[in-house]
């Protein structure tokens, strides 16, 4: 019983956060559009316009002091009736919105989006060699022929049987 008291008190907490969640999710989420940054690119993606007279509509990028959507950086939205999508390159660094408007003239969604800078990498140039490392076991860059590979057997196994002579005359008692 005591579980059961604990669940009727922790229930109206998890129901507070979760409507928290949402409220901070705000009209965006509830709209239908989705922004992304990648370095200087931002993305829109939405389901929420139809085609009218070949057209889905089209996404407006605005930047700081301009308020209206025929003040940004108009794209037209391109894809099929199950998501639409546009795309905006060479984004300097700042705080945008973004409206999409379809082509019915309804405002699909509206949403803030960050673009950082993000650091160049550093990649200096490294000359490769040509041939391979002349490393391993004695000839590993080098091809040796037939003659140069029986000889260097032939002298493993005579060191071979030389040691185990020497081993097995070691173990021998020596009577005078």
């Amino acid at each position: 019983m005591r579980n059961s008291t604990t669940l009727l008190r922790s229930g109206p907490a998890a129901a507070a956060a979760a409507a928290l969640a949402l409220t901070l999710a705000g009209p965006a989420a509830a709209a239908g559009i989705s922004v992304s940054t990648t370095g200087s690119t931002v993305s829109v993606s939405t389901t929420a316009c139809t085609q009218t007279n070949g057209q889905w509509g089209t996404a407006s990028l605005l930047g700081s002091g301009q308020a209206s959507f025929s003040q940004g950086r108009q794209v037209a939205l391109s894809g099929t009736a199950s998501g639409q999508s546009a795309a905006w390159s060479n984004v300097t660094p700042g705080t945008y919105t973004v409206i999409v408007m379809c082509s019915n003239g309804n405002t699909a969604g509206t949403q803030s989006v960050v673009v950082s800078s993000s650091p160049s990498p550093s990649v200096s140039p490294t000359a490769s060699p040509s041939r391979g490392v002349m490393g391993g076991i004695g000839g590993g860059s080098a091809d040796y022929g037939t003659v140069t590979m029986v000889a260097g057997g032939a002298l493993v196994g005579a060191g071979l049987i030389a040691t185990a002579w020497y081993l097995r005359r070691r173990g021998k008692p020596r009577h005078l």
